[in-house]
């Protein structure tokens, strides 16, 4: 698949997802760079900072998606720890995630995601870590 047809699959299997629903933007999926954009608006806790859960769920697309595209045809990925450090606070505009992998190995994917604002501040760090297994019969 080319980088056109993984994001427009990737569109369109986001539609009525949480991913939707947060309105995540698809800039860039490869298996060595993950890329995608987020409003802050509507992502944000009762005090109009970006909600720490929205970063989190950003870099768990992000990661997930990275490790379901190592892991390739006839294998799932699934997300068996997050982590998020918050650095600072976003108040307004988009923030942006970049996952990268940190470790690849047959059965673990790690990706490392970091989350900056607009002018390239670093907002929060992720690491995903997920399990690769083989797709059950008939999936």
């Amino acid at each position: 698949m080319n980088q056109s047809d993984i994001l427009a699959a990737m569109g369109a299997a986001s539609a009525g997802t949480l991913v939707e629903r947060m309105e995540i933007e698809y800039v860039e999926l490869t298996p060595e760079r993950l890329v995608a954009r987020m409003p802050v608006r509507g992502n944000t806790q009762p005090y109009g900072l970006l909600h720490g859960g929205a970063s989190a769920v950003l870099a768990e697309t992000l990661g997930s998606i990275g490790a379901q595209l190592v892991a390739g045809p006839g294998r799932v990925a699934v997300g068996i720890d997050l982590n998020a450090t918050h650095h600072r606070a976003a108040r307004e505009g988009f923030v942006t995630g970049v996952a990268t992998p940190v470790s690849v190995g047959r059965t673990l994917v790690c990706f490392e995601v970091v989350i900056t604002d607009e002018g390239g501040a670093r907002i929060c760090t992720s690491r995903l870590t997920c399990l690769l297994r083989d797709a059950p019969p008939g999936s």
